[in-house]
């Protein structure tokens, strides 16, 4: 397949998203905190993050954007990385785009396999970048930081979408018993931070945004209903896990000429 249309097809993935991402903002249909029944609103769930953790799509869509402009150009040739990521980078925003699709009818399951879809396609994705490091400053941000904090959010996003599947499914037991179930679940946040340190060499921006929103769920859970300080603690210490995973992995693997933010 010509880099021409390489490049074209990931341009089409990301408008594609952008329609995605106007249902999902309420421009078009209802804001995803609306829609499915309010499955996904911040007091629907013990581990949904507090409100303000989703400005992070914010950076997230900027970096996208910005990936796009640069798969454009001739520096993006320089590294060879960009052939080895670009069907992965189209495939994630056409599931972003999907994920804020299915929520709009209500397909709270389905929404469960598509994001499910999407962290391993940026696993994968991260995955591939962790074998040759960035030749430059802007492969460094545009390519693995960009990617690096979308696959670290999206890995909690995907445990909170499950919760809150089998929360509008009707396994919801009272907020005692609950609690317990919750910090079970960030425990298991906890696990995949640390396999991912370990797996993909203690990429920064993955621990950070995977932090980030185990951050939010404790702000929800200490200010908010409902609230549990016993869960609000227990994300705060699975934060704590995932941060000193990623700079221990980090700081144990071989130098690099180049070593990536991500």
């Amino acid at each position: 397949m010509s880099e021409m249309v390489r490049r074209i097809l990931v341009s089409v993935s990301a408008v594609f998203m952008v329609l995605g991402t106007l249902y999902g903002f309420g421009v078009i249909g209802e804001r995803v905190e609306e829609s499915s029944g309010g499955a996904f609103a911040a007091d629907a769930t013990l581990v949904t993050p507090a409100s303000p953790a989703f400005s992070v799509w914010s950076l997230i869509y900027l970096g996208l954007f910005a990936y796009v402009v640069w798969q454009w150009l001739p520096a993006s040739r320089a590294s060879g990385r960009a052939d080895r990521i670009w069907w992965l980078a189209a495939v994630s925003m056409v599931l972003n785009g999907a994920w804020l699709l299915v929520t709009q009818v209500g397909w709270i399951w389905v929404s469960v396999a598509v994001i499910a879809a999407l962290a391993l396609t940026l696993g994968t994705l991260v995955a591939r970048l962790s074998e040759k490091p960035a030749p430059g400053l802007p492969e460094w941000v545009l390519v693995d930081g960009v990617f690096g904090i979308y696959l670290g959010w999206v890995s909690v996003a995907t445990i909170a979408n499950v919760t809150a599947a089998l929360v509008a499914s009707g396994v919801n037991p009272p907020l005692e018993q609950g609690q317990y179930w919750a910090v079970g679940v960030l425990a298991l946040g906890a696990a995949l931070g640390v396999w991912l340190a370990v797996r993909l060499g203690g990429r920064i921006a993955v621990a950070a945004a995977m932090a980030w929103a185990m951050c939010w769920i404790a702000v929800g859970r200490l200010t908010a209903t409902p609230s549990s300080t016993l869960v609000g603690v227990a994300a705060l210490v699975a934060a704590a896990v995932i941060v000193a995973a990623a700079v221990i992995a980090r700081l144990r693997r071989p130098a690099r000429p180049m070593r990536a933010i991500s």
